[in-house]
């Protein structure tokens, strides 16, 4: 690659795990944007097919910055999650291992003579090494943490210089970077260089408590020799000078110096009626610190946004500002459809403010630091930050834990997140990795943030599982991984709990899935020990990818999506999409968006379920009302009432909000007087925005709680005898508007969770998919027409009965279904047919208007919803059972001239109205491969099985599943 005489190719820090870094400088909490020159965009570039391969004469370019695996190199994205894409063993790597050059001509600006010029490259993967010149300047490890170093030596102010970074995409360090994500490689952050007087302020730490005690320390160097004499530190908070401290080194006195070439200095004020930061209150103040010599002039400053908070465990509580607050948190990765790991910072915002607009107040950044800008925006936006450490071994965690030569590099990175990271309010938790095990590097990195930030707790669930009561693991928080919630439940009344139970990961979000998240929170809310967690995760990681030559469609890609659907010719691209022969599939695609950030249904469960204004119960004609924030009154909301009348439209009318404090409750007069006519009512409170928020403007929906008021009255029907059914000899009705007749139906197209779960292959086993059907009787009277029939699978034989009878208005169909006791965990147990083309608009009273099932519909108010067919589906990555609408009471399915037909139901049922058969989305592995059928494919259920979670978690609880035995439901179907 360059000469062998080259110190860093000596060195070859790909295979050698005691060698984290050369010429690099140490982290630090010091802002150095302001005034740097961006190298972003276009560079030279080669990719070779290791390290030791010549640089050749021929370049192409690559966008900086960005992933080669994504511009059009034959090095393709792969994605696995826990296997290594390599078979050697730690710390070794393949010699078949791309490399990339990078070049391009740097201008050094002449006024930064005498100062000193200095490199940062936002983050590589997984080796970067710098020259200048052909000169070697540096290399670092650590794929997801700036390095810099001092390019003064090989760089001259006012003449230009050929800048070479050149990256190494497999490692020693590949070994701990074993991510569930693709692989890529490249630059992926941005790299920039920047010029410091030498004379300059080498770290800044800041501590603001929630009294308003302030203390902000700060390390000094001069790169030019022992510290001169005179120089001091003043800052600024909000443009107000601080008073500086006794313990503040105005003259730096020897005494007060650590040596001669490292100075401390502390400022230490108190201020008056602070105003804190809480996810909640995200109060931030502007701090200004100034390195000054000693004739007054500035050599060096710093700009901070600090927010005055505390984070401390009381017994088994995690405490913000003295208060138990509940995580409601996600695990983010850093993730692009187009653009691999480089994501922008309008994006980042982007994901942050969809998050709060849906009740999410934490993140935990799995599985390595985050770009800065992400911690900036947590601390504007109000988000509790989990910061992990970019370990995990999951590969080979056993042997590296506690492996020497892998020691430094686990402190390494440990300890230069925390110092890069420690003045962000939004930061509560340090963790020290993922899926790692656990051994005497995991204790060493712990002791190191102890000593050096005692004031946030430290978590890591490879050592919680040990014992989630342990008081001699490196975890302050018991955070374990997919807990059943009835452990979890056990040990928080066990009397045994010493910490608080937090999970890291707790609902898995593959596919049509995050079942019971609604049961997991009412336990997390009533039991006193449980504070909540993360769901895994906030990304679809599907890569927008051309369908013709398969490879991935690259920044030039905008617009080709749009609703979580890629657009013809594209489809999002999974594990084995890219040629990998060894590959973890769609498992990649499992966050509550879709890739290109649409929300799933799960996200409006998510935030009923986290409203912070609830209607507690109704009585006495009225209802209470709930403040459930923790620190936030209700006056930045404003409501709506709106009565839902089954037999009747929406009526609506202004809500006042009370004053409530957080934990608060107060009775609400009903702003309705309902009907006389007894049907079924339901009322919700619409909550909004109030006003414009940094997240949301005014009128965003923050909220629908809803109680019901009154339930159905039991619906009788009038036989007609006069009028014939017409049932053909094989017992299936017949109708103008059905093209398939109402069957039996035991199948659904498997869900990731079934599928992962081990559950669908027991249903093929059991011939769910496609049974045969028998007819045993069909029985004819006047008005009336009684079929049975069997349908015959492997796991035995289910009776199946039909009574179609003709009453006032249309046809009742009555349905019983008898399973056998080998058939103890089906799918469902439903009918489903198929109507004429043409009808296109559902209307239905139920749960609504998105997608719902019976472990997943705390999110979807029950009233009156409208939607076209083509918008019910819900497309998730793997085609799979979606679009199905919980608590559905009636529906009509209507053309455009209003005929149809309409359906009541007997009661609440789940329904789905798709343009797919469930062995059409069986067959299918992408969207691009469906065809939509010209007519609805209609399911009624008479139970529906939980979703669950079990492609990576519990699976949905024993009350959601679809037992042996006897089911019954009756439906009328009427023509328009």
């Amino acid at each position: 690659m360059t000469d062998a005489l080259d110190p860093l190719l000596a060195l070859r820090p790909w295979e050698a795990p005691e060698v984290t870094s050369w010429g690099r400088l140490p982290m630090n909490a010091v802002d150095r944007r302001s005034g740097a020159v961006p190298l972003d965009g276009d560079w030279r570039f080669q990719l070779l097919p290791s390290p030791d391969t010549p640089v050749g004469e021929a370049w192409s370019s690559a966008y900086v910055p960005g992933v080669w695996t994504m511009q059009g190199t034959d090095d393709l994205p792969r994605y696995l999650n826990i296997r290594m894409p390599f078979a050697e063993f730690p710390p070794g790597v393949p010699a078949a291992n791309p490399t990339g050059v990078y070049e391009r001509v740097v201008d050094v600006p002449a006024e930064w003579a005498g100062r000193r010029i200095v490199l940062q490259v936002g983050a590589a993967e997984s080796v970067l090494l710098v020259h200048v010149d052909g000169r070697p300047a540096g290399l670092s490890k650590d794929s997801h943490l700036a390095a810099e170093f001092d390019l003064t030596p090989v760089m001259r102010p006012g003449e230009q210089a050929v800048l070479r970074l050149t990256v190494v995409k497999w490692s020693d360090a590949s070994h701990i970077e074993d991510q569930d994500h693709w692989w890529h490689g490249g630059i992926t952050r941005s790299v920039l260089l920047y010029a410091r007087d030498p004379l300059h302020l080498a770290d800044v730490t800041v501590r603001a408590r929630r009294d308003g005690d302030l203390r902000v320390d700060c390390q000094v160097r001069d790169t030019g020799g022992a510290l001169p004499e005179g120089w001091y530190v003043s800052a600024e908070l909000d443009g107000h000078l601080l008073a500086q401290d006794e313990e503040f080194d105005r003259a730096g006195a020897a005494e007060e110096r650590v040596s001669d070439f490292l100075g401390e200095a502390r400022l230490r004020t108190v201020v008056p009626d602070v105003r804190t930061w809480t996810a909640e209150t995200p109060q931030l103040y502007a701090l200004t610190v100034r390195l000054h010599r000693s004739d007054g002039t500035v050599a060096d400053t710093s700009h901070h946004r600090i927010g005055f908070r505390d984070v401390e465990i009381a017994g088994r509580d995690l405490l913000v500002n003295g208060e138990r607050v509940f995580i409601r948190g996600v695990n983010r990765h850093d993730f692009h459809p187009l653009t691999g790991r480089t994501v922008s910072y309008d994006d980042m915002r982007a994901d942050l403010v969809l998050l709060k607009r849906f009740g999410f107040n934490a993140i935990r950044t799995a599985h390595y630091p985050n770009d800065p800008s992400l911690y900036d925006l947590a601390d504007e936006l109000g988000f509790y930050v989990v910061d992990e450490a970019d370990i995990e071994s999951h590969d080979h965690a056993h042997e590296i834990a506690g492996d020497p030569r892998y020691l430094n590099a686990f402190v390494d990175r440990v300890s230069r997140m925390v110092l890069r990271d420690k003045n962000h309010p939004s930061v509560i938790i340090w963790s020290l990795g993922n899926e790692s095990d656990y051994g005497a590097n995991h204790d060493a990195a712990a002791g190191w943030v102890r000593r050096h930030d005692p004031t946030r707790p430290v978590q890591y669930e490879g050592a919680a599982k040990r014992g989630w009561a342990d008081p001699g693991v490196a975890s302050d928080i018991a955070c374990p991984m997919y807990a059943p919630l009835e452990e979890c439940i056990a040990h928080a009344m066990s009397g045994t709990q010493t910490k608080p139970l937090i999970q890291c990961e707790y609902s898995h979000a593959m596919g049509n899935s995050n079942g019971t998240l609604a049961d997991h929170w009412e336990a997390i809310e009533t039991t006193p020990g449980l504070q909540g967690g993360f769901i895994w995760e906030f990304w679809d990681h599907g890569i927008l990818q051309r369908v013709n030559d398969g490879r991935p469609a690259g920044r030039g890609g905008a617009g080709l999506y749009d609703n979580g659907v890629a657009a013809p010719g594209h489809r999002w691209a999974y594990g084995g999409d890219f040629g990998e022969r060894d590959h973890d599939g769609a498992f990649i695609a499992d966050g509550v968006v879709f890739p290109d950030r649409t929300p799933k249904p799960v996200m409006s469960e998510h935030r009923e379920i986290a409203a912070p204004v609830r209607i507690e119960c109704f009585r006495h004609e009225g209802v209470v009302l709930g403040n459930h924030q923790h620190f936030r009154g209700l006056d930045w909301l404003s409501g709506v009432w709106e009565l839902s009348l089954a037999d009747g439209g929406t009526l609506t009318a202004p809500a006042q909000l009370p004053e409530l404090r957080p934990g608060e409750t107060a009775a609400v007069p009903l702003p309705f007087t309902l009907p006389e006519d007894g049907g079924e009512a339901w009322l919700t409170l619409r909550v909004t925005t109030a006003a414009d928020e940094p997240w949301a403007p005014r009128g965003t929906v923050v909220c629908l709680p809803q109680v019901r008021l009154r339930a159905a009255p039991q619906v009788t029907h009038t036989p007609v005898t006069d009028r014939p059914v017409d049932v053909d000899e094989d017992g299936l009705l017949v109708h103008p508007l059905l093209t398939a007749a109402p069957a039996l139906c035991l199948w659904r197209a498997p869900t990731d969770n079934d599928e992962l779960g081990g559950m669908a292959a027991r249903w093929r086993d059991w011939g769910l998919e496609a049974p045969t059907r028998k007819v045993v009787a069909v029985r004819r009277a006047p008005g009336r027409v009684a079929v049975a029939a069997d349908y015959l699978c492997r796991g035995g034989t289910v009776r199946h009965e039909q009574v179609f009878t003709a009453v006032e208005g249309g046809l009742l169909v009555e349905e019983m279904a008898e399973l056998p006791e080998a058939l103890d965990d089906v799918a469902r147990v439903g009918s489903v047919f198929e109507t004429a083309a043409g009808l296109n608009l559902l209307e239905w009273f139920g749960q609504g208007p998105w997608e719902s099932y019976p472990d997943r519909g705390a999110g979807a108010p029950v009233g009156h919803h409208a939607l076209p067919v083509d918008e019910l589906f819900t497309p998730y990555l793997r085609p799979q059972e979606s679009g199905g609408r919980h608590g559905v009471r009636r529906f009509t399915l209507s053309a455009p001239d209003a005929t149809g037909l309409a359906v009541r139901l007997d009661r609440p049922r789940q329904v789905s109205v798709t343009r797919h058969r469930a062995a059409d989305l069986t067959a299918a592995a992408h969207h691009d491969e469906l065809v939509p059928r010209a007519g609805c494919v209609v399911h009624i259920d008479a139970a529906h099985r939980g979703l669950g979670t079990a492609s990576c978690g519990p699976d949905t609880f024993a009350s959601y599943l679809v037992p042996a035995g006897v089911h019954r439901w009756s439906w009328t179907l009427r023509v328009l």
